[in-house]
């Protein structure tokens, strides 16, 4: 079923797990978890035997981190960042994982705190500030969300995580064409994933152009997941204030347009 939530967080490369042999802890960064189940459930329990032995080693947490993380295992992976950011209240790179756990877990106010620290002016960190307009749209202050997802840009150009993110702002703010608009540009750029297009095919459902939606979805997709994930899409707006009054304001600012 397609997730229509707002793109939190952003994930990096998977690799599959390395053999590091010698004492626990120790590493130069943290380590990309495996992508297929069985290898990140094995990868995730072993982190977190290294991360029981040694808690206070910064990549091993961190990594730890990122395995329970792609486990959806949003509480834990909190609860393991809040403890390495008591240890090291001033470090941008804990501050800002520990923050991204936050807004994940749902904890948004508290992120927006940690997240506020977790860069400076001088060394703004797109991906921060990705994470921060995503809060900012979650409270429904979509006007700073895109001045956040706007200055990203500046810095990663043609992101497709922000592009994407960006698009869903509109799409909040019942400018649908605006979304469409960016969420194409978005699902255009190299390194774009499902989650960017099944975030486009959401918008164009928004608009009634099921049938398109469904063929990007098969992109992704076997004919007939697609055609349950467009089911999917017509039951969350049929059942969802939310998502009809957007379609329905949408509609008449179109009017007005016109």
């Amino acid at each position: 079923m397609i997730a229509a939530g707002m793109g939190l967080p952003l994930g990096g490369c998977k690799t599959a797990l390395p053999d590091i042999s010698g004492a626990m802890g120790g590493l130069s960064a943290p380590v990309a978890p495996p992508k297929d189940d069985v290898s990140l459930r094995r990868f995730t329990e072993d982190w977190g035997r290294r991360y029981d032995a040694n808690r206070s080693d910064k990549n091993t947490a961190l990594t730890y981190a990122r395995g329970l993380h792609a486990l959806g295992q949003n509480a834990q992976e909190a609860a393991v960042l809040q403890g390495l950011a008591i240890q090291n209240p001033e470090d941008m790179q804990v501050l800002a994982a520990y923050g991204k756990a936050l807004a994940d877990a749902g904890q948004l106010k508290q992120a927006e705190d940690i997240l506020s620290r977790a860069h400076t002016p001088e060394r703004p960190d797109w991906s921060v500030l990705s994470t921060q307009g995503s809060i900012a749209d979650q409270l429904g202050d979509h006007d700073a969300a895109r001045g956040y997802y706007e200055t990203a840009l500046k810095i990663q150009p043609n992101d497709p995580r922000v592009l994407s993110n960006l698009g869903l702002s509109y799409a909040l703010s019942r400018q649908l064409p605006k979304a469409e608009e960016t969420l194409r540009l978005a699902a255009g750029q190299p390194g774009a994933d499902e989650r960017v297009r099944q975030n486009l095919a959401l918008v164009l459902g928004l608009q009634g152009k099921f049938a398109e939606a469904e063929e990007l979805l098969r992109r992704d997709l076997s004919p007939e997941d697609a055609a349950v994930n467009i089911a999917s899409i017509r039951e969350m707006i049929a059942q969802s204030d939310a998502w009809r009054d957007i379609q329905a304001g949408a509609a008449k600012s179109d009017k007005r347009a016109r």
